[in-house]
């Protein structure tokens, strides 16, 4: 749903964008926009000009026509720009509409008593009320499960065809209106008021009704207006300076060289370039609360990440047996392989691999028919406990466990074992290069033994170094979260490539760590999806929540990741950077577009008065009006023109800030002083040639 891609100029888009630009020609709507206001007034100025010379009967009135449309056109493309990048994320709330359906709950008036359900439609429900859902029934509105496990699916929200697993406790308690429950039961404790639920934010949010101009857009309006009025005072000046010089500058003429000279292409675009930095944010499936999120995210300056599920694949995989003394290779893979058959987790199932692949050692069932006096068919799994931090199997006389070092070293001896004395040794080697030792043990009667280790690896996702290199390109710093050990922390970083790690991390030392950084004028970014984690992403200044997550987490964040993908997070910044690279290259050529405008009007208007002036006019322009004209005409279609470059924003590379700035001067700033001469000259003689003037 919200993944998918659309069309920049999806056609009942555009068709809906040039009824609402017309629609907001309202003097409400366009004096927050104040540079294009002022267009607007020039063109209401100049169409009451064209009106009087018309009942005068005086000429020249096609030239003022000509002016009065341009003018007109200008403020219009101005609002398509806005309309277009508005009229995509209300397309995406078309879609997520279709996921807030009118639905009925069966609602509970004791959460203990699931047989006296009393059916309700789900707009009655209100926080704190309980409700039960069975296979097939849609949840009824954002909650919390207090009872059951189900598999839920969730691609009316994030698109994703694949169910998630919601249960009670823990960080998957979430659940979310309008997605279906697929198996077993679940009872819910809503926690929104109809209006205020999840669907609904994110329908406001999209289409742009709880956009708010963020600081930096704030500061650079005010720019702009600075400029605006800057130009005002100084064209206002030019008719009575040319009366003194015995002549007269027509009103449309002056309209015309102040709407030119105004930075009318970055204030024409400056709301699409916002809107559509939410909009690309969208399309990674990420909701951002607000604008001001999407912008701190291209100024962040830290990254924490945590390590397992971000940085690794989070489920360790076996690499390598290590046998100690007196005990051979095969021997050690077949006892880890016997002792892992039950294990049902990632590692248990790793070293089953592992052991097949290296000796060929089959994938014994759990009831081996031929099973020997040492190993008897009848299997015991001795599951992994917290107090034990070991499991393994009984068969018989055979006892085997596999665990931390440490826990079968007690075992051993408490079995009338001895410890080899280089075991110590492997398990630190292990540790120390990052990885994760698993100490295997047999007792076959009243004797037990260690047989070796197990090398368990983290493995880090591919292509991590390279994503954490362009990262530092930017200047940003990354800092890796994890409870492991500063040992095997130490490693995972050094292989991964981050800059810093923050090792047996607990809650408190990551608000600890953000506040750090904080202190000294640096902006952070995290992720996080537990109700341990909103404490710090409330902190954090970009905070993004998982989807998976818990309520708590949700609502401290300022994004949502409906993917509920840890890396998206370096997705994030590097949207919120081309952003703000948006803005500060449509800014650039705007300004710089408009000094090629004052050659080629300044010189139309005063080279009779002043003739020194001609050596101004580099252009060779045809005459005064098809200058004045075509500057015009081309100060409207370069706002239509770069329409796609606002939407899709500049092209993203990483790169540091000064060399994104010398870059920007020389494509933008070289380019808005070129592109205009060009098309001025362009028009004018196209101008000539349709004999427009």
């Amino acid at each position: 749903m919200t993944s998918k891609k659309r069309p920049l100029f999806d056609k009942p888009i555009v068709l809906r964008a040039i009824r609402e630009s017309f629609g907001k020609l309202s003097p409400r709507h366009m004096v927050r926009n104040p540079v294009m206001f002022v267009v607007l007034l020039g063109s209401v100025l100049t169409t009451v000009v064209l009106i009087i010379d018309a009942v005068a009967h005086r000429g020249g009135s096609g030239f003022t026509i000509q002016i009065a449309i341009w003018l007109w056109f200008t403020v219009l493309f101005a609002n398509f720009a806005e309309a277009m990048a508005e009229g995509r994320g209300k397309a995406q709330a078309d879609s997520l509409r279709k996921a807030r359906t009118e639905t009925h709950a069966k609602k509970l008036e004791d959460p203990a008593d699931h047989l006296s359900s009393e059916l309700v439609s789900g707009t009655s429900l209100r926080s704190g009320d309980f409700v039960i859902c069975t296979p097939g029934d849609i949840i009824p509105g954002d909650g919390e499960v207090t009872e059951g496990v189900a598999s839920v699916d969730e691609s009316a929200i994030t698109g994703e065809s694949a169910p998630v697993i919601r249960e009670a406790g823990g960080d998957r308690s979430a659940v979310t209106g309008g997605t279906k429950v697929l198996s077993d039961f679940l009872v819910i404790r809503i926690t929104a008021n109809p209006g205020e639920t999840f669907i609904d934010r994110m329908i406001a949010l999209v289409e742009g009704a709880s956009r708010q101009k963020t600081p930096n857009e704030i500061a650079l309006t005010i720019l702009l207006s600075g400029l605006t009025i800057i130009f005002l005072l100084a064209v206002a000046t030019l008719q009575p300076f040319a009366i003194y010089s015995g002549g007269s500058v027509a009103l449309p003429v002056l309209v015309a060289l102040l709407v030119c000279l105004i930075p009318t292409t970055i204030g024409g675009l400056l709301s699409a370039i916002g809107i559509a930095g939410m909009d690309r944010m969208i399309q990674q499936n990420v909701i951002a609360m607000s604008g001001r999120a999407v912008e701190a995210a291209g100024d962040v300056n830290t990254l924490l990440l945590d390590k397992t599920g971000t940085i690794t694949l989070g489920n360790r995989q076996a690499v390598e047996f290590v046998p100690v003394a007196g005990v051979t290779l095969e021997e050690l893979a077949d006892r880890a392989q016997l002792a892992s058959l039950p294990d049902e987790t990632p590692e248990g199932r790793s070293i089953v691999v592992l052991a097949k692949t290296q000796f060929g050692l089959r994938g014994r069932s759990l009831a081996d028919d031929g099973g020997t006096p040492e190993r008897p068919h009848e299997m015991e799994f001795v599951p992994f406990s917290a107090s034990t931090r070991m499991s393994g199997v009984n068969m018989g006389g055979l006892q085997l466990r596999k665990g931390a070092g440490d826990s079968v070293a007690k075992w051993v001896r408490e079995n009338g074992g001895s410890i080899p004395p280089e075991l110590q040794g492997q398990v630190e080697r292990i540790a120390k290069i990052g990885g994760t030792p698993l100490v295997v043990a047999e007792c076959v009667g009243a004797k037990a033994r260690t047989l070796g280790v197990v090398y368990l690896k983290d493995v880090v996702k591919g292509g991590m170094r390279e994503r954490f290199d362009r990262l530092r390109a930017m200047g940003i710093r990354t800092i890796m979260i994890t409870g492991d050990n500063p040992l095997t922390a130490a490693a995972i970083a050094q292989e991964a490539g981050v800059d810093d790690f923050l090792a047996e991390a607990k809650p408190e030392d990551k608000m600890a760590l953000i506040r750090r950084e904080q202190s000294g004028g640096k902006l952070v970014a995290m992720t996080g999806d537990g109700t341990n984690d909103a404490p710090a992403l409330a902190q954090a200044d970009v905070g993004v929540s998982m989807n998976s997550g818990t309520q708590a987490a949700k609502e401290a964040g300022n994004m949502v990741d409906l993917d509920s993908n840890p890396t998206k997070l370096i997705e994030i910044v590097e949207i919120g950077k081309q952003l703000l690279m948006t803005r500060g290259s449509l800014t650039t050529f705007s300004i710089a577009n408009d000094v090629a405008k004052y050659f080629a009007i300044i010189p139309a208007m005063f080279a009779v008065t002043y003739p020194a002036l001609n050596a101004l006019n580099v252009m060779r322009l045809h005459s005064p009006q098809s200058a004045i004209l075509a500057s015009v005409i081309f100060n409207a279609l370069i706002i239509i023109a770069l329409i796609p470059l606002a939407l899709r924003g500049v092209r993203y590379r990483p790169a540091s800030a000064a060399v994104i700035l010398r870059r920007n001067l020389l494509i933008y700033g070289v380019g808005g002083l070129v592109v205009p001469f060009v098309g001025i000259k362009l028009l004018d003689v196209l101008l000539v040639l349709t004999r427009l003037v």
